[in-house]
């Protein structure tokens, strides 16, 4: 069977849209993803226009994600009410394309973050300010004991974690 290409393929993007999400959903990729972080960045150019933007990155190799007020009220729900984008990372979401989103008053289609998708615990990331306070909690307690009560930490970063704060 030949492979077929998607329309919105020819209009190139930087940031996660329909087109990519019906491509995993069409190789039976999975939708659930971890955020790495959230920016605002500035004067950004996103689908041909300039402005001020919440973008989301994720852990796995996907391209980032623009977060529109839908979207961020969403993850505003999933991080325990907290409005702030910093309180965002560790993130499990689940996007989905929803048919009947509008971009400047006409149907396009969209992508959003599915707000009943349950999360069982944060993950915790590399490069992360939740990761440099881990490294202080070691650093202060001698152990992990609360940060594992409050996120997941590999074996392997566990040891990570250890080994820089006595390198400190």
């Amino acid at each position: 069977m030949t492979e077929k290409t998607h329309y919105r393929k020819v209009f190139k993007s930087d940031h996660l849209g329909v087109a990519d999400l019906e491509d995993l959903v069409e190789s039976n990729k999975s939708l659930i993803f971890t955020i790495k972080e959230v920016k605002q960045e500035f004067d950004k150019r996103v689908a041909g226009k300039k402005g001020n933007f919440n973008i989301a990155y994720f852990v796995e190799p996907i391209k980032p994600l623009v977060l529109n007020a839908t979207n961020s009220k969403v993850m505003k729900n999933l991080a325990g009410g907290s409005s702030f984008v910093e309180d965002w990372h560790g993130i499990t979401v689940g996007l989905y394309i929803d048919p009947s989103a509008s971009f400047g008053g006409e149907v396009t289609g969209g992508v959003r973050i599915n707000p009943n998708h349950i999360q069982k615990r944060h993950t915790l990331i590399e490069g992360t300010k939740q990761w440099d306070n881990a490294i202080t909690a070691y650093k202060r307690d001698g152990d992990l004991k609360k940060v594992k009560a409050r996120v997941d930490v590999t074996p392997e970063q566990e040891s990570r974690i250890i080994e820089l704060a006595q390198a400190e």
